[in-house]
């Protein structure tokens, strides 16, 4: 437990302690973030493939995404609309926007999942040298969480700037909360372990970095089922924000997770207007923040 933590925790504070002022160094940890996800998803596929059984496993990722996914979005929901109910966030109709094209934002998720099939199908031809695919997972694991940390210590926010912003804390502390109690209730329904349930729940969108802590701790099948539970949150906010956000503001941010502080902040503020971006940051920081230090827990 403890070296499993040390190997998550030791190179995202390392990470925490760079501060860059340098934009163009900035722009590189940015793009070598991105480069990441893809090459993390390349492997997670290899060795997706390489699993004896592959058909029966495929079977046992579908479900599981699609319980996890069920439980974990509909906790959300409920507990966001009923904040939404108690606390509404008052909005002037002047701040709305024309929303941004879905199909774009909903290419570019998909296109991840291209990249994920891409490793797969390389990795049914069963080539020796692939085998050295789960020693690469290690190292970019390792190189993801120092830039990780770069990035959280570069976006600007403080624990000052998050308490001030309250609205965005509370819905952070309750997206977070609700969908470890919907990772609860898919792990009992399938018969998984309940720590198991609540590292796959403590994604909050995250699929870059669940599905390879995931992999390396539990193996592809609960390291996939965690990336795709992720990816279709991701997928549902970009189709329901622009749907929901002038009624139901808290709801159309929390369905985000921590991709609110980045991949969908664009929709965010172009459908209800440039006064959400502050509590998105703060919402997207806090969970994702959380992310890491959840997973190496329950892991």
């Amino acid at each position: 437990m403890y070296s499993g933590l040390l190997i998550i925790l030791l190179p995202l504070t390392v990470g925490y302690l760079f501060r860059f002022k340098n934009k163009k160094i900035l722009a590189l940890t940015h793009r070598l973030l991105g480069a990441m996800v893809y090459i993390i998803l390349f492997l997670m596929g290899i060795t997706l493939a390489l699993l004896d059984n592959i058909s029966t496993h495929l079977t046992s990722i579908f479900i599981y995404t699609m319980v996890f996914f069920c439980c974990t979005f509909a906790a959300n929901l409920i507990a966001l609309l009923l904040l939404d109910k108690l606390l509404p966030w008052k909005i002037d109709k002047r701040e709305t926007n024309k929303p941004l094209s879905r199909l774009k934002m909903i290419l570019s998720s998909l296109l991840l999942c291209g990249v994920l099939i891409l490793g797969f199908l390389l990795g049914l031809t069963k080539w020796p040298f692939l085998s050295y695919a789960k020693y690469g997972t290690e190292v970019t694991l390792i190189c993801l969480l120092l830039l990780v940390g770069c990035h959280l210590r570069n976006s600007g926010m403080y624990l000052r700037q998050i308490l001030i912003n309250f609205r965005g804390a509370a819905i952070a502390l309750i997206v977070a909360i609700s969908a470890l109690l919907g990772g609860i209730l898919a792990a009992v329904l399938l018969g998984l372990p309940t720590k198991v349930g609540l590292a796959i729940a403590a994604g909050y969108g995250w699929y870059s970095l669940t599905g390879i802590l995931l992999t390396d701790a539990y193996g592809p099948v609960i390291g996939s089922t965690a990336f795709f539970n992720d990816l279709m949150r991701e997928l549902a906010a970009i189709m329901l924000i622009p749907i929901i956000i002038n009624q139901f503001r808290s709801t159309a941010l929390g369905i985000c997770g921590s991709t609110s502080m980045d991949f969908t902040l664009p929709i965010l503020q172009r459908s209800g207007g440039v006064s959400i971006v502050p509590a998105a940051i703060v919402h997207g920081f806090v969970l994702s923040l959380l992310t890491p230090l959840l997973i190496a827990f329950f892991t």
